[in-house]
């Protein structure tokens, strides 16, 4: 079934035989006293917002067969969020109609996977002394649509409020996504839905709901403390209704299921629906996308990070997981974080970030993980944010978990970069060393390396053929990210986001005698005259090196255009200074050619204290923007 999402206002239409009294209903709630002369049919109402429980405008529809065609009443039902069938308790004629005819009338006329909440009406029971909810309880059974049940009076103004209030409330807190009537249950999204919340709540991960946990839980979805005498008598009807509800004073997930099953089948549909809406559930008991996808723009030339914020709820999201505190999340432990979201978003972590010989995410990769994915695919990190609850336990929309870069030409103008993730290039010939590299940086020893055909991770992910680890820039902690360009001949173009980077590593095989040449003529073609600073590595440093079948012998390309000289890389040293030079160069960008600004340890000494000073400028900026938010 689908259900629509909540108007933003009610339009609720009265049906029925003539002579029931729809229009009577309608003239009670407005004038609050029973009308001896009621007219064949009341204008349209419209109750202002101010004076509703929900705070949403309402409109209501009398209507009068002997004034509209049934075709004028079908365009009715059409617009309207809710219909109320109204008959009366002394005529059992116009109960049967209701049966044989309107309700189908009103079946006929709505879309056919929706349909759209009745409330059967019972008036006048002014004029009658037993009860009508046995007669209606097998109308209701036999279609579902059926919200609710309510006896009333229009003379004696017996809950005519109550029975518009209810109208309105099948509208904004309907129950058919959430409870099966005919089951006397929750459905199995709303259960899935109330797991997804639960284990957010449960900020500690050990399966259970204390005093404070309930106290967040109910001040964060109410806007109001609960009072400690309540909380004991909640605890008390989950313990005296359902065996394993309470365990140490504390809720459980099957208590917390049963205690929102309890409000629904009590009336109290509003509670569970603040509940779910609270946390980003839309009437189909889906996330919806504006709670999932935050609104956040990345101008050209800038680039995503996850703020301190983001970094400190994700810091707390691994330590609630890891159950045996050993620094790293094994599969159970990584398949827990994530077993209420559609999917583990990662695979292959090994190849990505860093882990431990097992391949178990630790801290520093679960980080990097995240990093990666912010940098690269925005939308995904929002989303996985949502999911885990970021959204509740902050307070917040997703966008303070995200910091947006500046221009990069603000960092060239400035001369210094003010990231704290480079986006490094591997550029060279096929078999040049680029995957040895990228596996080198993630510390996987050389005999661990397996055939370039399985080295892919995430297929067709906008992360694929990337890793990323941290390195040190004077003292500074930065992320690298290092995405291999698998080009097959020189003569095939580069494409904009395959040049587009802080820093490029072409890549040659010192043993091959035409692999330099390749890298010489993507350098000069594509960043000869670019921002972008380039280091240039030879690979398989410790064979015997061969001399390049090039115009000019790589010493002295490097001489030439101003750039580093070769760096020579062996996988078995796993040289670590090269991607440290990687990191630097990115870090100022301005110095694109980097040979003068090697050799003058001045520059070295100036550039690191500006990164410190930079640094320590935005501690200090981010420590005071927390202070201002207490």
């Amino acid at each position: 079934m689908v259900f629509e999402s909540i108007p933003r206002t009610v339009r609720i239409i009265l049906l029925g035989e003539p002579g029931v009294g729809k229009t009577s209903l309608i003239l009670s709630l407005v004038t609050e006293e029973f009308a001896e002369n009621v007219p064949p049919k009341a204008e349209e109402i419209t109750i202002p917002a101010d004076v509703t429980p929900e705070q949403v405008p309402t409109n209501i529809i009398d209507v009068c067969l002997a004034e509209q065609t049934l075709e004028q009443v079908a365009e009715e039902v059409e617009k309207a969020h809710v219909i109320c069938l109204v008959f009366s308790v002394d005529r059992q004629e116009t109960l049967n109609k209701i049966a044989s005819y309107w309700l189908p009338f009103v079946r006929d006329n709505c879309p056919e996977d929706y349909r759209k909440p009745v409330i059967l009406v019972g008036n006048k029971i002014d004029l009658i002394d037993y009860s009508i909810i046995d007669n209606i309880w097998d109308i209701a059974e036999e279609y579902p649509e059926v919200d609710t049940c309510i006896a009333c009076s229009a003379k004696t103004l017996t809950k005519v409020s109550e029975m518009f209030y209810n109208a309105q409330k099948a509208v904004l807190h309907p129950i058919h996504p959430i409870y099966s009537i005919e089951e006397q249950e929750l459905t199995e999204r709303c259960k899935k839905a109330l797991t997804r919340i639960f284990k957010i709540c449960d900020i500690d991960g050990d399966g259970l709901l204390d005093d404070y946990e309930i106290t967040v839980f109910q001040k964060k979805c109410f806007d109001t403390p609960l009072q400690l005498q309540v909380l004991d008598e909640v605890k008390s009807v989950i313990a005296q209704n359902i065996a394993g509800g309470i365990e140490n004073e504390c809720i459980t997930m099957k208590g917390f299921i049963f205690l929102h099953c309890l409000f629904i089948q009590r009336g109290r549909n509003e509670t569970t629906w603040t509940v779910l809406r609270k946390f980003g559930y839309d009437e189909s008991l889906e996330l919806s996308h504006s709670y999932l996808y935050a609104n956040i723009k990345v101008p050209i030339g800038c680039t995503s990070e996850l703020s301190y914020k983001g970094q400190q709820f994700l810091t707390q999201i691994f330590e609630k997981y890891d159950k045996d505190r050993d620094g790293m999340l094994n599969p159970t432990e990584l398949k827990n974080v994530f077993s209420y979201c559609p999917r583990i978003p990662w695979h292959n972590l090994r190849y990505t970030v860093p882990t431990n010989d097992k391949g178990y995410v630790t801290l520093q990769g679960w980080m990097c993980r995240w990093t990666l994915m912010t940098l690269l695919d925005l939308q995904s990190t929002s989303a996985y944010l949502a999911y885990l609850g970021y959204n509740f336990i902050e307070n917040d929309t997703q966008k303070s978990a995200i910091h947006i870069t500046r221009d990069k030409k603000v960092d060239i103008a400035k001369k210094q970069s003010s990231r704290n993730v480079y986006q490094c290039h591997i550029i060279g010939p096929r078999s040049c060393g680029k995957t040895s590299i990228c596996r080198s940086f993630l510390g996987i020893a050389h005999k661990k390396i397996k055939p370039h055909s399985q080295e892919r991770g995430d297929g067709g992910s906008p992360e694929s053929g990337s890793c990323i680890n941290t390195v040190l820039v004077y003292g500074q902690e930065k992320y690298l990210v290092l995405r291999e360009v698998p080009i097959a001949r020189v003569s095939d173009p580069l494409q904009p986001h395959e040049v587009n980077c802080d820093v490029a590593c072409l890549v040659y095989d010192v043993t091959a005698s035409r692999s330099f040449e390749y890298i010489a003529r993507i350098y000069i073609k594509y960043f000869a005259e670019s921002h972008i600073p380039v280091l240039i590595v030879g690979t398989k440093g410790d064979h015997m090196i061969t001399r390049q079948e090039y115009i000019l012998q790589p010493e002295v390309f490097c001489n030439k255009y101003q750039l580093l000289a070769p760096q020579s890389f062996n996988i078995k040293e796993n040289k670590h200074d090269v991607f440290v030079k990687l990191a630097t160069m990115a870090a100022f960008p301005h110095l694109k050619h980097f040979a003068s600004f090697a050799g003058d340890n001045s520059s070295w000494w100036k550039a690191g204290i500006g990164v410190a000073a930079a640094t320590i400028a935005g501690l200090m900026l981010i420590k005071l923007l927390n202070f201002k938010s207490r």
